[in-house]
């Protein structure tokens, strides 16, 4: 298996020649999209086999494989030139009602192409086409290499608050233990993390291709961000889930507390509320004058007053304790 640090090192080295990247989080948020689209068609390789009328959402000619997949294929102006005037664009205005048509929308709805440099671009993607994301072991190693980029955000200062430790979401998901047939929310939910732990958590549980089936449908997320959204779908794709389209672009607190009705409550949440942000002018009022606040880190926001929805580790409860809101 490569070495991730040598591999996240050698696509950020390339990256760092373009004029057009100069920032990590644009050169994560280009990985994000190239990411997603790679992870997409391995996804769409594996529904080809096992289903005989299975058709793809994306017209062919912005399908991974057959713009990308060549190493010695398109290249220079010419693939910038197709990238920003002609895959961006149309993922962006996709048609089709679907799931999966309108998971692609939204994932594209604010990617943007910082590369100037189409020959540099090539070689970015060329290390891209190196990993099998249908090969576990490939799967394992980009569970690494996107740690690895969070991790060089976090340290760096910038917008490291979509980053929670993969111990501290495991940790917490053992706690609370979610069983089988019971829904999960995370509604600060950032790149996936507490919903790829309770997945694999109920996985273990698993018996039937109807549990399979259930898993499939019974989380829900809201993430607020476009760069944690798209990493969060990608994840959720990574770790088997087939149509991730109940992970949202959207703020949770944006919606007022009293249109929250009975239909939306869950069993579960499971969440690390984002901290040293500030949310916009008015949506303090959404809410209680007890719980008024603009600081995203406040305990107005934090586990307690989410568990009023669900159930969670919260305040006052015995460590691994279940608490009924």
């Amino acid at each position: 298996m490569p070495n991730v640090s040598n591999l996240v090192k050698t696509i950020q080295d390339i990256m760092r020649k373009d004029a057009g990247t100069y920032g990590d989080a644009q050169r994560l948020e280009q990985l994000g999209w190239m990411f997603f689209l790679k992870i997409f068609d391995d996804r769409e390789m594996q529904l080809e086999l096992f289903q005989d009328d299975y058709r793809s959402p994306l017209p062919k000619n912005l399908r991974w494989r057959n713009w990308a997949a060549d190493e010695e294929g398109i290249t220079g102006d010419a693939l910038l030139d197709f990238i920003d005037n002609s895959l961006l664009p149309k993922l962006k205005s996709l048609s089709g009602s679907d799931k999966m048509s309108t998971l692609i929308r939204m994932a594209f709805e604010d990617a943007n192409n910082y590369m100037k440099n189409g020959t540099l671009m090539r070689q970015v993607i060329n290390k891209v086409n190196g990993i099998d994301f249908n090969a576990s072991d490939d799967r394992h190693l980009f569970g690494d290499i996107y740690e690895k980029l969070l991790k060089d955000l976090q340290s760096a200062g910038n917008a490291g608050e979509f980053y929670t430790p993969r111990a501290v979401t495991q940790f917490i998901v053992d706690q609370v233990n979610p069983r089988l047939g019971e829904t999960v929310l995370d509604p600060a939910c950032g790149t996936g993390g507490f919903l790829v732990c309770a997945i694999e958590h109920l996985r273990k549980q698993a018996k039937t291709e109807a549990d399979e089936r259930t898993i499939q449908d019974c989380f829900s997320g809201i993430e607020k961000k476009h760069l944690p959204h798209v990493l969060c779908m990608t994840n959720l794709m990574l770790h088997g889930i087939d149509v991730p389209s109940n992970v949202r672009h959207d703020n949770t607190l944006a919606r007022p507390l009293r249109d929250w009705g009975p239909k939306e409550r869950v069993d579960v949440i499971v969440t690390n509320p984002p901290f040293g942000g500030m949310e916009e002018d008015g949506i303090e009022s959404n809410y209680p004058a007890e719980f008024r606040t603009r600081e995203s880190s406040s305990p107005a926001v934090g586990p307690d007053w989410f568990c009023r929805t669900g159930r969670c580790l919260a305040r006052g409860s015995k460590r691994g304790s279940r608490k009924r809101c």
